[in-house]
């Protein structure tokens, strides 16, 4: 029976399209953790839902906060409803993002294996299972945060490589019923049981550390704000900074700055949020995003070269406007990470400066999507904001920081930022795709790539291509780069980032459109 079980649960690398599962292909760390970092931008992008719905809520009722204006109280209540379950949202929505083939059948194993490991390891089960003794040290503090997005990330990710695995599993005939998509329910379900009952043993120990871990930055003041944003910003190009991000944002270690700066007034009354020091780790990030970005695009079209001036300022215009009204960085980040790496390590360490200092004076914001201007406005009517008005002041200073800074060290330094680029470089010509459909544009990026037969994975998140190939050296990146991509991003041997910007889901879609076998040679690259 065990024979038969393991010989129907082989799952084919080519059907599963995303990682080999195969006898001894060893999984690359880095890629994989590229997949949850993916993966968790499905529940991530409720976040705006949450901020616009509370903030149009405060600003509807600036003073009673849902108390005096009925259609405020449901604004409100609305956005708190998503942030107050956001670790079911990550438990689905990782479920769901690292499927196969995206199928409800995995998020809804996500869901379940959530609800049984925070049902057995809340803390009344588990001083009713007794294996613990629960009021020793901190195990009842530990067990009464056992619902938070860590677990709900887990969770999703075990849910995800048991679908990916036995969704295609027949069973006898007496038990058909439960074959396939039905049985990664109940296979989560028993592994969420085995799951718990480790947790109830190690849960406490990891819980303590993530504590002592977050503690030890909250104690270091300002000083831990400006460590973690310098962080923040080193990890974006592998992706990385949203497990980061998950310490101090969410309610992982027991910071919450951005569930805390978003329960508003209930936060205030209940003394979870304090104003001037809740949204201490948000803060600094708007100076940052909204005016020293712009300020290095500036800088780096006024250092291209006079006959490339027209090419740089179409992409920096767009670019600096993304990071100043949305908060979406990396289209702007991406131009000059890997023609000038130095500016990239500057530039976290500026954003560090922007954290130290506008958690030194207290001057605090918070935001549901990301840094920019929307977020600002909404965030104004925050109860919880402090002298939220100074960021856009430190914001004009940083503009000229990042302006004065990039533009030195580029021209000290001769570094090749767009439209500084050697000959070789600039001899290919500029993106010319601009009155081609979408799906034009993808055949050219899909041959670039390979072909469909180098592709064992085709994904996006908000401004990347995300890719497994069969073999990366036949991947064209100076095609790549010449056709409009912002850069390219290697993970190991088999996993692959193309910066493309807001076009990148699109292009995604198009490319799993194009039939496997058309014929891409009369495909005319630049």
């Amino acid at each position: 029976m065990l024979k038969w079980w393991f010989q129907r649960s082989r799952i084919d690398a080519q059907l599963l399209n995303t990682e080999k599962y195969t006898g001894g292909t060893t999984v690359n760390i880095l890629g994989y953790a590229q997949r949850i970092g993916r993966a968790l931008m499905v529940p991530v992008a409720v976040l705006p839902a949450a901020a616009i719905l509370m903030g149009v809520g405060y600003w509807l009722d600036p003073t009673g906060w849902g108390a005096n204006n009925a259609l405020a109280a449901f604004m409100i209540k609305s956005g708190a409803a998503i942030i107050e379950n956001m670790s079911v949202l990550f438990a689905i929505g990782v479920a769901y993002g690292m499927s196969k083939d995206k199928d409800g059948a995995a998020a809804l194993a996500g869901y379940v294996g959530f609800m049984v490991i925070t049902t057995l390891c809340a803390p009344g089960a588990v001083s009713q299972i007794g294996l613990i003794d629960i009021s020793l040290g901190n195990n009842e503090l530990a067990f009464s945060q056992i619902n938070n997005q860590f677990i709900g990330i887990l969770i999703g990710v075990v849910s995800a490589e048991l679908y990916n695995r036995y969704s295609g599993v027949e069973l006898p005939k007496a038990l058909a019923f439960f074959s396939g998509k039905r049985l990664v329910p109940i296979l989560v379900s028993v592994v969420a049981i085995a799951i718990s009952f480790v947790l109830m043993f190690v849960w406490p120990v990891v819980f303590g550390g993530l504590v002592h871990f977050g503690e030890s930055i909250t104690n270091l003041g300002a000083a831990g704000a400006g460590i973690y944003g310098f962080f923040n910003r080193l990890l974006i190009p592998v992706g990385l900074h949203h497990a980061l991000n998950a310490v101090f944002w969410f309610d992982t270690v027991g910071i919450n700055d951005l569930g805390r700066f978003l329960m508003g007034a209930q936060g205030l009354a209940s003394g979870e949020a304090i104003k001037g020091t809740t949204g201490m780790y948000m803060a600094g990030f708007f100076p940052v995003m909204m005016f020293g970005l712009p300020g290095a695009a500036l800088a780096m079209y006024h250092t291209a070269r006079p006959e490339n001036k027209a090419r740089v300022a179409s992409i920096m215009i767009a670019a600096g406007f993304a990071s100043f009204f949305t908060g979406v960085t990396e289209p702007l980040e991406f131009a000059f990470l890997f023609v000038a790496p130095v500016l990239f390590v500057l530039h976290a360490f500026l954003t560090g400066i922007s954290l130290f200092i506008a958690a030194t004076f207290n001057w605090t914001a918070g935001f549901g999507f990301s840094a920019g201007l929307v977020d600002l406005v909404l965030s104004s009517k925050n109860p919880v904001a402090n002298e939220w008005y100074m960021l856009p002041v430190m914001g004009l200073v940083f503009f000229v920081l990042y302006y004065a800074t990039f533009r030195a060290a580029i021209m000290a330094m001769n570094l090749k930022t767009p439209g500084r680029e050697d000959d070789a470089v600039e001899s290919a010509p500029a993106n010319n795709n601009g009155k081609s459909d979408n799906r034009e544009l993808a055949r050219q990026y899909l041959k670039a790539l390979g072909g469909h037969q180098n592709l064992t994975s085709i994904d996006a998140c908000i401004t990347r291509l995300r890719l497994s190939v069969a073999d990366r050296d036949i991947v064209d990146e100076a095609k790549l780069k010449a056709i409009g991509a912002m850069g390219v991003v290697k993970l190991g041997e088999n996993n692959l980032q193309v910066i493309l910007g807001p076009l990148a889901e699109i292009i995604a879609g198009e490319l799993k459109q194009i039939p496997e076998d058309e014929d891409l040679s009369k495909v005319s690259l630049p």
